[in-house]
C-alpha cells in the first residue's frame, strides 16, 4: 500500500469513563497510522442522547491528550470530512438511509416486538436460526396502509443478499457467513433516529477508512456492514470495503472479559496511581501484540517503527496488574531524574501530602528522589516513600513497629546512636558502618539490627535505601526519633 494511504479510525462513544479495552483499541489504530505514514481519525460516536454525556466528551479528549496520542482529523482538529460528531452528522444519514429505500436496499418493517419474540421462539423451537425472518420484505401497498391505519410505526431494515459473504480478516485470516446466520436488520429507529449499524458504515464510508481495527466483540457485525457498504458503492456514497482486522479480547478476572464495570478496566483508575502514560501504553501493547519474543520493554517510538496489525495475536490477552506495574517501574526508571521529579509533583502536595505545605523541603527532595526513583512501581508510591522527611514525628504504624521491635530492640538503639553520633554525617557508608557495628556488638547481621532503627526513624519496616535516608534526614531529626522510640520502648 502506497505511504500515506492508510486511513484508520477511533470512535469511541462518550459514555462514562475511558476503559483500558477503549484504549487499547485505539493504540493499536494510532500506531498503525503512525507506522504506515497514512492518517488517524478521531471521531465520536454519540447519537445515543440518553447515555452520552459531555463530561465524558471532555474526559475522551482528555485522556487521549495525555496518554500522548494526537489525531489527524477530529474534534478541535478539524479536516475534510468535518464535523465529526455524529450527533451534528444527522441530516446526512437520514438521506442515505433514504437513498438505500429508494434502491431496494432497505424497507420499512411494521413487526411489532412482540410479533418479532414470538416468531424468533418458534423458530427456536423448530430448530431454525431466530433472526429475523423477512416477514416485511414484501408489503404490499394494502397492507402498507393497513399497518399505519393500526398506528404501527416502522423501523427501516437493511435488506441483507441472499449469498454467502467471505472476507480475510487482517488478525483472524479469512471468515465466511452463510446468509441464514445474517439476518436483515435495523438501521433507523421507528422514531427516525440512525442507529449504530447504520452510521458507524456510512461515516467510515464517507470518510474514506480503509483499515478498521476494532474488538472481536464487533466480529458478528461484520458481514453486515460488508453488505451494507456494497450497497453505499452501489449508490457512490462509498468507494472500496475497508479491510476488517478484530483485536482480540482482553480478559479480567476468572477468565472473563474485562468489562467496563470491572474496576482494574477504569483509566482514570491508573492516571491517578501513577502510571507513567508510556509504562501503560508498553503494557497495554502487549495485550495482542509484542516486539519481539524477548523484549517486553520499549518506547512507543520503537512500538510505531515496529507494528503491524498483521502481527496481533488473535488468542484472548489476559490483564495482568502485577506485570503492569513492573514495566511501569522500568519506565520510572528510564526518565531522566529532573523529569521524575516533575512527574512526582501532584502526589508531594494537598490532597496527597500529610505534611504540611511549610514543611516541604525541596533540598531534601531534590537529594532523596533519586534514591526513590529506583524503588516505586507507580508515582503515588512516593507520598509513603518520603514522608518521613517532611513530617514532625514518623508515622504511626503499629504493625511495623511490632514487627521491628523485639526484645533487645531498646539496647540495640541505644548502641545505635552511640555509633551514629560518632559518625561522619556527610556519608551514607559511614552511617551504615555505624549501624553494621551496633548489631555486632549485639550479634546481629546488618538485616535484623537495621531494621529497629528504620522504623524509629521512618515509621515503615521497607522504603528508601535507609542510610541515604538518614544522611539527607540529617544527624539531629535522626537522633531524636531514636531517642523518642527508646522512650516509646522504656513505657
Amino acid at each position: 500500500m502506497a505511504n500515506g494511504s492508510v486511513r484508520v479510525r477511533f470512535c469511541p462513544s462518550p459514555t462514562g469513563n475511558p476503559h483500558v479495552g477503549l484504549v487499547r483499541t485505539a493504540l493499536f489504530n494510532w500506531a498503525y497510522a503512525r507506522h504506515t505514514g497514512g492518517t488517524f481519525v478521531f471521531r465520536i460516536e454519540d447519537t445515543d442522547a440518553a447515555r452520552d454525556s459531555e463530561e465524558s466528551y471532555e474526559q475522551l479528549l482528555d485522556s487521549l491528550r495525555w496518554l500522548g496520542f494526537t489525531w489527524d482529523e477530529g474534534p478541535e482538529v478539524g479536516g475534510p470530512h468535518a464535523p465529526y460528531r455524529q450527533s451534528q452528522r444527522m441530516e446526512t444519514y437520514t438521506e442515505i438511509a433514504r437513498k438505500l429505500q429508494d434502491a431496494g436496499h432497505a424497507y420499512y418493517c411494521y413487526c411489532t416486538a412482540s410479533e418479532l419474540e414470538e416468531r424468533r421462539d418458534a423458530a427456536r423451537a423448530a430448530g431454525r436460526p431466530s433472526g429475523y425472518d423477512g416477514k416485511c420484505r414484501e408489503v404490499t401497498p394494502e397492507q402498507k396502509a393497513q399497518y399505519e391505519a393500526e398506528g404501527r410505526e416502522p423501523i427501516v431494515r437493511f435488506r441483507m443478499p441472499d449469498e454467502t459473504i467471505t472476507f480475510t480478516d487482517l488478525v483472524r485470516g479469512e471468515l465466511t457467513f452463510t446468509p441464514e446466520n445474517v439476518p436483515d436488520y435495523g438501521i433507523v429507529r421507528a422514531n427516525g433516529a440512525p442507529l449504530y449499524t447504520l452510521v458507524n458504515p456510512v461515516d467510515d464510508a464517507l470518510m474514506e477508512i480503509t483499515h478498521v481495527l476494532r474488538g472481536e466483540d464487533l466480529l458478528s457485525s461484520t458481514p453486515r456492514q460488508i453488505a451494507l457498504y456494497k450497497a453505499l458503492i452501489d449508490l457512490g456514497v462509498a468507494k472500496e470495503i475497508p479491510s476488517f482486522g478484530h483485536l482480540p479480547y482482553v480478559m479480567g478476572e476468572g477468565n472473563k472479559k474485562l468489562s467496563k464495570r470491572d474496576p482494574q478496566s477504569s483509566l482514570n483508575l491508573y492516571r491517578e496511581r501513577g502510571f507513567l502514560p508510556e509504562g501503560l501504553l508498553n503494557y497495554l501493547s502487549l495485550l495482542g501484540w509484542s516486539l519481539s519474543a524477548d523484549k517486553d520493554i520499549f518506547t512507543i517510538e520503537e512500538m510505531v517503527a515496529a507494528f503491524d496489525v498483521a502481527d496481533v495475536n488473535p488468542n484472548p490477552a489476559r490483564f495482568d496488574l502485577k506485570k503492569a506495574e513492573a514495566i511501569n517501574a522500568d519506565h520510572i526508571r528510564m526518565l531522566s531524574v529532573t523529569d521524575f521529579t516533575e512527574r512526582c509533583a501532584p502526589w508531594l502536595k494537598a490532597p496527597f501530602a500529610p505534611w504540611a505545605p511549610e514543611d516541604f523541603d525541596e533540598a531534601k527532595w531534590q537529594a532523596v528522589a533519586p534514591h526513590a526513583q529506583t524503588r516505586l512501581k507507580v508515582l503515588s508510591e512516593i507520598t509513603d516513600n518520603v514522608d518521613f522527611l517532611f513530617l514532625p514525628e514518623p508515622v504511626e504504624d503499629e504493625a511495623s513497629w511490632a514487627k521491628a521491635m523485639k526484645e533487645g530492640s531498646d539496647a540495640l538503639l541505644r548502641t545505635a546512636k552511640e555509633k551514629l553520633e560518632a559518625a561522619d554525617w556527610t556519608s551514607a557508608e559511614s552511617l551504615k558502618e555505624a549501624v553494621l557495628a551496633a548489631g555486632e556488638a549485639h550479634g546481629l547481621k546488618l538485616g535484623k539490627a537495621q531494621a529497629p532503627v528504620r522504623v524509629a526513624v521512618t515509621g515503615r519496616t521497607v522504603g528508601l535505601p535507609l542510610f541515604e535516608s538518614l544522611e539527607i534526614l540529617g544527624k539531629e531529626k535522626t537522633l531524636a526519633r531514636i531517642d523518642a522510640a527508646l522512650a516509646k520502648l522504656a513505657a
